[in-house]
C-alpha cells in the first residue's frame, strides 16, 4: 500500500476525532514509518487487519477534510501571509527609508503576519 503523505497532515488536523486505536495506528504507519507487519505484531492483529484499519481511518480523514477543509484553509492562509510579508518587504525596498512612517508600517505588517502565522 503506497503511503499518501498528505494523511500525516490530515492526522494533525483531525486525529483527535478518530479513536485512540485509529489515531495510533495511522501515526505508527505514516509518521513512525512502521510496516503493516510491525504494527500488526504490536497490536496482536493480522497484517490485513492493520491494512483494513488504516484504509478505513484514512477514508474518514479524507471525508473530514472534504467537509471541513481545515487543512486546505490553513495552506491558503499560510500562502496569503507569505504574500503579505513579500508585499510589505517590497514596500520597504521601494521606500528606501525615505518616509519613516512607511517603513514602520511595513515592519508592523510583517510582524503581525508572522504572529498570525505562528499561531496557525
Amino acid at each position: 500500500m503506497p503511503k499518501d503523505l498528505r494523511i500525516s497532515v490530515l492526522l494533525d488536523f483531525y486525529g483527535e476525532m478518530l479513536t485512540d486505536t485509529q489515531r495510533e495506528t495511522l501515526d505508527e504507519y505514516y509518521n513512525q514509518d512502521m510496516s503493516l507487519a510491525e504494527i500488526g505484531e504490536e497490536r496482536g492483529i493480522s497484517r490485513q487487519g492493520v491494512r483494513d484499519s488504516i484504509k478505513r481511518s484514512k477514508e474518514q480523514l479524507v471525508e473530514m477534510e472534504e467537509k471541513l477543509g481545515l487543512a486546505k484553509r490553513f495552506r491558503e492562509v499560510q500562502g496569503a501571509l507569505a504574500e503579505i510579508c513579500d508585499c510589505a518587504l517590497e514596500i520597504q525596498e521601494l521606500n528606501a527609508g525615505d518616509i519613516e512612517g512607511i517603513d514602520r508600517s511595513a515592519q508592523e505588517i510583517i510582524g503581525l503576519a508572522q504572529k498570525i502565522s505562528d499561531e496557525e
